[in-house]
């Protein structure tokens, strides 16, 4: 039996100190109040709250159950040879794969590590190759969002001949912010271009960044001497999907110089509500940072996004290569990285901050 096995079996008990399970008691029994739903309680938030403690509770309760299986079934058969070790073994190996995403799930203990994100993509200089990378890059989130099962929603697009200069995306789905988190930063691409006629190699470079969404409880005051609000007319590249009102949204905040824009839906006002939620989004991150700045010497991971700092390179010749710079993580399949299968690097950079 490996290490690693042998630590996953210890692991029995570790999760019942956790005060979780105090948590749903706490709540079932205010639910169960014969005046709960009387009270000015948001009963909506309360139940949200509810299934969110179980959702990350009970599979732990199922691991222990696995781990509990396993001892007994060591217990009564560590006399019957090496059939009996075999299906032990086989065994632990499944209770591994189901251990590994809980695992992940503890490093999500940021403030908003819970919440939704948007998550904006913009292209670098360099032409058609960089809005073609900006491009790659939105199908990848989009792809890992399909085979996660998180709902994506893309609120604002700007369009270019070579695929996107620049993207907002709004990803839901539980932990969405915690996951994609660490994806901030400048991605480079290093290929043959394919619009150089000359088949030569080029390098190119686009932005991500993450932010989360922000419940409305958060006080973000936004007055309307702060920011410059514009209305246009929506429409795709080439002049397609024009709308005949001006229903698209921009809105520019000049303290912070922070602009925002939503086009996808059918009505100004919705394009409004959209918009609003988005710079409030990125006035919180904007102001703890500058909060961070003032009482931190150092920062964790909070580097710039400037052309110099690339988190992570994509190399698809002269070889195949993902590599980030911050936890070392590489792979070789940049295929599958391209089609969504970054869990790899996920799990690599919040071990890394864990550590950090």
């Amino acid at each position: 039996m490996t290490t690693s096995a042998k630590n996953l079996l210890k692991f029995g008990g570790v999760f019942e100190d956790s005060d979780i399970k105090n948590q749903i008691k706490k709540l079932e029994d205010e639910i169960a109040s014969p005046t709960f739903w009387d009270s000015d309680t948001d009963t909506q938030k309360v139940f949200s709250k509810l299934n969110s403690l179980k959702e990350s509770y009970e599979p732990w309760l199922s691991i222990m159950g696995q781990i509990s299986d396993i001892k007994e079934f060591m217990e009564l058969y560590k006399d019957e040879g090496d059939e009996a070790a075999k299906d032990i073994v086989d065994q632990i190996n499944i209770l591994k794969k189901n251990f590994e995403p809980l695992k992940i799930s503890t490093l999500l203990n940021g403030k908003f590590d819970d919440n939704d994100l948007f998550l904006t993509i913009h292209s670098g200089s360099g032409g058609d190759d960089a809005s073609d990378w900006a491009n790659m890059l939105l199908r990848m989130y989009l792809r890992w969002c399909e085979k996660n099962g998180y709902k994506q929603d893309i609120v604002d697009i700007q369009e270019d001949v070579g695929g996107i200069k620049s993207c907002t995306v709004q990803i839901s789905g539980p932990h969405a912010f915690g996951y994609l988190k660490g994806e901030a930063g400048v991605h480079r691409l290093v290929r043959i271009s394919p619009f150089d006629s000359q088949k030569r190699r080029h390098t190119s470079f686009a932005s991500v960044y993450a932010s989360p969404v922000m419940d409305d409880d958060i006080e973000i005051e936004i007055k309307p001497e702060d920011y410059r609000l514009d209305t246009y007319r929506a429409g795709g590249a080439g002049g397609q999907h024009v709308n005949k009102t001006d229903s698209a949204v921009r809105i520019t905040h000049y303290a912070t110089g922070i602009v925002v824009q939503c086009q996808n839906e059918r009505s100004q006002h919705m394009n409004k509500d959209v918009a609003f939620k988005m710079l409030r989004s990125k006035l919180y991150e904007y102001y703890e940072k500058e909060r961070e700045k003032e009482h931190q010497s150092t920062a964790i991971a909070k580097k710039e996004i400037t052309w110099g700092s690339q988190i992570r390179s994509y190399v698809f010749q002269p070889y195949t290569m993902v590599k980030d710079h911050r936890t070392n993580y590489q792979v070789g399949n940049v295929n599958a990285v391209m089609d969504g299968d970054i869990g790899g690097f996920i799990q690599a950079y919040l071990q890394w901050l864990q550590e950090e």
